[in-house]
This record gives C-alpha cells, sequence and structure tokens, in this order.
C-alpha cells in the first residue's frame, strides 16, 4: 500500500510523531468509542497505535478484519471509519497547501478540537 505521509525513512519524525499521543483523529475517535463500548482493556492505547497507521500506511485486509472483531463492528464500519479519516486527512492537507483565512476560519473549531 503506498505510503501517504511521512516516509519510514524520514528524519523529521522518524515514523513516530509524539503528536499521536493527543491529536483526536476520526478515525481514533471512531475505534475508541467502539472498544469501550467493547470493554475491550487498553482501549486508548490500541487507538492511539491504529489511527497513525490508518492515516499514514492504510489498514489491510487483515488488520480491519481485527478491529471488525475486537470492537464488534462489520469490515464495512471500519473501511467507512478509515474512508473518513482519510477524507479530513485529506480536507487538512488542503488547507495547508492552499491557506486562505477565511477557509481556515470556517475550520478551524474542528481543527484545534483534534490537536
Amino acid at each position: 500500500m503506498p505510503i501517504i505521509g511521512p516516509g519510514y525513512d524520514d528524519p523529521e519524525y522518524d515514523n513516530y510523531d509524539p503528536a499521536w499521543k493527543r491529536q483526536n483523529t476520526p478515525f481514533r475517535a471512531w475505534l475508541y468509542e467502539k472498544l469501550t463500548a467493547a470493554r475491550f482493556p487498553c482501549a486508548a492505547d490500541i487507538a492511539i497505535g491504529y489511527a497513525p497507521a490508518n492515516r499514514y500506511h492504510g489498514l489491510d485486509d487483515l488488520e480491519m478484519g481485527t478491529i471488525a472483531m475486537i470492537t464488534g463492528a462489520s469490515f464495512d464500519e471500519v473501511r467507512t471509519a478509515h474512508k473518513a479519516d482519510i477524507a479530513a486527512w485529506m480536507r487538512e492537507q488542503e488547507l495547508h497547501d492552499h491557506p486562505d483565512l477565511a477557509v481556515a476560519d470556517a475550520d478551524l473549531n474542528r481543527i484545534a478540537e483534534r490537536h
């Protein structure tokens, strides 16, 4: 699967970004909610682990199946959450690539909640 974020050898990130401990992406929020509802131990830690993988490297069928199994969600629900997260990430990239104060102002609350 193609890498859509920093590469494995990117010296800036070194394949780890401390912001992931607090960044609340749509997929992380969805996964945490599902794991908590399923009374899964270490729900926050698992969500922290899968959120960057989902965004930067994507999830293969085995990972999606595992997430579906441990959350009690369907495979399609996992895929939908994944796609929603990628759409949000793409929107963020548009804002970063084309800063327009009017567009950024409209999204400030959403961005602030995630960081």
